[in-house]
């Protein structure tokens, strides 16, 4: 991951028309398919988000508590290309502090979803500003005050491609001062390890790998494209592996 990650991960894909990354609910039917530019416009849209509306750059810190979703990736690749730092944390902390290096500065941001800001057993930080980030289609019908809706609040800014010039391999891209050269280094090794190409086509299944590394960097650092299933049925698994021209299963 380079310093231009969100500019560099989704602006050569092996081809231009079809799905970088593809979400799919098996529960409600709901499927967004979008292409390297469709994902790269998200990413800029939520970089002018953090860095216009909420006034961040280099040194904030945001933390993003999200499940694997088409809007995480825009999240996540519009954090990464304004040079944040991002904490990550995929499970609940049933009310635990949460223990890592720099883990007693507070955030600039905190994106959440509904059923997380909600949920007693999570530990969500204090942050000047909060977004729900909503799961399924369209925007949230009730929003808590303090905070707002990522949804609507991020088609207010434009697809201007962030200025990278900034930032560097050896700044934290992450809250435990992991840089963005040690993630691009890990995300390669990690796509070696799945032995990802240019052009697979992986399968995740939503509830088991919820780590950005596994379903968001490696397979865009190895040129493959993902499908994201929410609420996958195993018995339905070799049903989607074949409909959605599937090469490799995490």
């Amino acid at each position: 991951m380079q310093p231009t990650v969100a500019a560099e991960l989704v602006a050569q894909p092996a081809d231009a028309e079809q799905p970088l990354l593809s979400y799919r609910d098996e529960a409600t039917g709901e499927r967004v398919d979008l292409t390297a530019q469709q994902i790269g416009a998200w990413a800029a849209r939520s970089a002018s988000l953090l860095r216009d509306g909420c006034g961040l750059g280099p040194g904030s810190r945001v933390a993003v508590l999200l499940p694997p979703h088409w809007r995480t990736a825009a999240v996540l690749l519009g954090a990464w290309a304004s040079g944040l730092a991002v904490s990550f944390r995929p499970r609940a902390t049933a009310g635990l502090p949460v223990l890592e290096p720099g883990g007693d500065r507070p955030f600039d941001a905190v994106l959440v979803t509904p059923q997380r800001q909600d949920d007693w057993l999570e530990d969500v930080p204090e942050a000047p500003h909060r977004y729900l980030v909503g799961t399924g289609p369209g925007q949230l019908a009730d929003v808590p005050l303090g905070w707002l809706d990522w949804s609507a609040e991020v088609l207010r800014h434009g697809e201007a491609t962030p200025d990278h010039t900034a930032i560097h391999p050896s700044d934290p891209a992450t809250a435990d001062g992991t840089t963005y050269g040690q993630w691009g280094a890990i995300a390669q090794e990690y796509a070696k390890m799945l032995d990802l190409r240019a052009g697979d086509r992986l399968l995740v299944d939503a509830a088991e790998h919820e780590e950005p590394l596994k379903w968001l960097l490696a397979p865009l650092s190895a040129g493959a494209s993902v499908v994201i299933s929410a609420n996958l049925d195993p018995a339905r698994r070799d049903a989607i592996v074949a409909a959605e021209r599937v090469t490799r299963v995490l």
